[in-house]
């Protein structure tokens, strides 16, 4: 076997952010339900709560990998990380392709949801992994 470098002192640092992400993602859930609610009714309260929901489970699910294989054997990292998106995106093609296909009336405010879910969380993670330094 080779010699692998040693794990970090504390691995803590990779999913940090995680309980801050996890609130702000609630409150953006909330939001989102309530001008769905307000722009279409319940079904597009639903479908712009579903939308965060999905981007929320998306991200959380990739990072959990991701700060496991870190930690686990580093050299897992890239096929690991690589599995968990094309699982990921495979499943959401999957589900997007058969809402399309449906007359439901929140599929709009679903993807809107979406959009908000992905600029909402990936600005805060910017924000956190830059305003809070991570241990060297």
């Amino acid at each position: 076997m080779p010699d692998l470098p040693p794990l970090p002192a504390d691995p803590r640092w990779r999913v940090a952010h995680l309980p801050f992400l996890s609130a702000v993602s609630a409150a953006l859930v909330l939001c989102a339900a309530s001008a769905g609610f307000f722009a279409g009714g319940a079904a597009s309260a639903l479908g712009a709560a579903l939308g965060v929901l999905i981007v929320v489970v998306s991200y959380t699910m990739s990072t959990l990998v991701i700060a496991w294989a870190d930690t686990v054997r580093p050299a897992l990292l890239m096929p690991l990380a690589l599995l968990t998106y094309v699982v990921k995106y495979t499943v959401l093609g999957v589900v997007l392709v058969y809402g399309i296909s449906t007359d439901w009336t929140g599929k709009v405010a679903l993807g809107w949801g979406v959009v908000a879910g992905v600029v909402v969380w990936t600005a805060v993670q910017a924000w956190w992994f830059t305003a809070i330094r991570r241990p060297k």
